[in-house]
């Protein structure tokens, strides 16, 4: 059902969600507001806060059936200092396409705004709908604490979690409520579609995405490739696997919520929560899916208009840190191999004991499952590079005899002639590692965060192209490479020289570069 199909006004601004122009003469006033929100604030104001937009579910949504006994549902959405107009336009978007049996309560949580028009006014004009319910915090939570908050008084069955400044679709609930019916350990999400920040028009998007990573964590959108497509049979009506969730929109069994224990509560203000409860999900015996006849529209920020405690960055990198040193098991390597400035910096992520307790008493399975049944198709090498360590000059190999170092014939057979190049830069021998020791070079046990361990090779001597194939540590002031002595039997450092074939060196194996 949906409320707004017949519109008050079908000629005003935006109407079925149509693009919208600033007047010539409004230019410099539309400019100067962008910064209230980060979008075309302006043009968000002249747009009905009931506006209708077109259904641009697949085709065969509308016919599917749901089950009459769905869960009620609280939705929970967090803002501090919202645009007027767009926080409206949320509110109403879900009055008006939702079946109000479906609906227990709707939780406005007010994260401290500062703008005058997001207390009394707001409470007022709320008030009209005996639904909406808003919990003032009297101090600055950041998202991750403002939504906890909201899940905390909530009543429904069902938590729907959904950003301030997005506009639901025809029939977007029931399709998100029947798959956490189907099982409570679904968690379901919807299409998340774009309302475009400049003229505020409703634009659909690709069929057949899914929520991805990249190393160091960074989450992205990818299409599935049509071969797959092609050989499942998969329909544009059918519900994908998604091996990370965006998290800011999706419904969830509320007891479920609270029995993986909701976020990490050392987590602050925004970043990572998504991961950090996808891997929860996923390897604790859950399931992520992108619901393909649910659809909302969102308006996509180039910055968050509000403030961090700590910078942006730094908040997201500890928040993902986190996540890595509970979640990722011995893969934790290559999110610090790809961002290495936070091994160097010692970052401090605070106490995990709580989370590392959770994950134990939940059961959950290990990163290596996850990677090998959600996600299987993220690159995700142990190490760099691995095998004998050659030296180009000589042909001769890196052999390690007791605790000492020696160039002796390659022989592929040897285990004392295998290294790994890992993640953090170390050359790894067990549990040992080559490092500098004067001009000399040693085997030391390795330490964690230790950058006289580590060396730079191929694509990390990005600035001194010509030194690809060398060693260089990082640990001396100028540059030093590993090479062979003047015996040609020991090894030690020396400054580098790019024409020199006995500072360079070749893995037997290369993983990534």
């Amino acid at each position: 059902m949906d409320a707004t199909l017949a519109p008050r006004d079908p000629r005003a601004p935006g109407q079925f969600g149509r693009a919208v122009a600033v007047p010539s003469s409004k230019q410099e006033e539309a400019k100067s507001r962008w910064k209230e929100g980060n979008f075309n604030v302006y043009l968000s104001d002249m747009i009905p806060v009931d506006r209708a937009i077109a259904d641009t579910r697949p085709a065969g949504c509308s016919d599917q059936q749901v089950h009459n006994d769905l869960p009620t549902t609280t939705i929970i959405m967090c803002f501090v200092d919202e645009v007027w107009s767009t926080l409206l336009r949320s509110v109403h978007s879900v009055l008006s396409r939702s079946p109000p049996s479906l609906i227990e309560e709707i939780i406005l949580v007010d994260d401290f705004s500062t703008k005058e028009h997001l207390k009394g006014k707001l409470d007022q004009y709320m008030s009209q709908f005996p639904k909406v319910k808003i919990l003032h915090l009297k101090e600055r939570h950041g998202l991750i604490r403002a939504r906890l908050a909201g899940a905390r008084i909530a009543k429904g069955s069902v938590l729907t979690f959904l950003d301030s400044h997005v506009e639901c679709n025809v029939g977007w609930l029931e399709p998100l409520l029947e798959r956490v019916r189907l099982s409570r350990t679904k968690v379901a999400c919807p299409v998340i579609e774009v309302i475009s920040d400049k003229d505020m028009s409703y634009m659909t998007v690709d069929n057949f995405q899914r929520g991805i990573f990249t190393w160091p964590m960074n989450f992205g959108w990818s299409q599935i490739p049509q071969e797959i497509i092609e050989k499942n049979k998969i329909k544009e009506t059918d519900v994908i696997r998604c091996p990370v969730m965006a998290g800011g929109l999706f419904s969830i069994d509320r007891k479920y919520f609270f029995e993986l224990g909701t976020y990490d509560p050392g987590l602050d203000v925004w970043g990572g929560e998504n991961m950090e409860l996808s891997f929860k999900v996923w390897m604790c015996g859950g399931e992520i899916e992108i619901v393909p006849c649910s659809r909302v529209g969102h308006i996509f920020r180039n910055d968050n208009p509000y403030s961090f405690p700590k910078d942006r960055v730094r908040t997201v990198e500890r928040n993902l840190a986190r996540v890595a040193e509970v979640w990722l098991d011995e893969y934790k390597e290559l999110f610090y191999g790809h961002a290495y400035h936070l091994v160097l910096k010692h970052l401090d992520v605070g106490n995990l004991t709580q989370q590392i307790q959770l994950r134990k008493k939940l059961q959950c399975k290990s990163f290596r499952w996850y990677l090998e049944n959600v996600y299987p198709d993220l690159d995700a090498p142990l190490v760099k590079a691995s095998g004998l360590l050659r030296n180009v000059g000589l042909a001769k190999c890196i052999t390690v005899e007791n605790t000492r170092l020696a160039l002796e014939v390659c022989d592929v057979n040897n285990k004392h002639q295998q290294f790994n190049y890992t993640w953090l830069r170390r050359i790894q021998h067990g549990e040992l590692c080559i490092m500098p020791s004067g001009a000399t070079v040693v085997l030391r046990p390795c330490r964690a965060g230790s950058p006289s361990m580590a060396w730079l090779h191929r694509a990390l001597v990005a600035l001194q192209t010509q030194l690809r194939d060398h060693l260089v540590t990082e640990r001396l002031q100028k540059s030093a490479c590993l090479e062979v002595g003047p015996s040609h039997k020991a090894l030690r450092v020396g400054a580098c020289d790019s024409t020199n074939p006995q500072q360079k060196w070749q893995f037997g194996s290369y993983h990534a570069d």
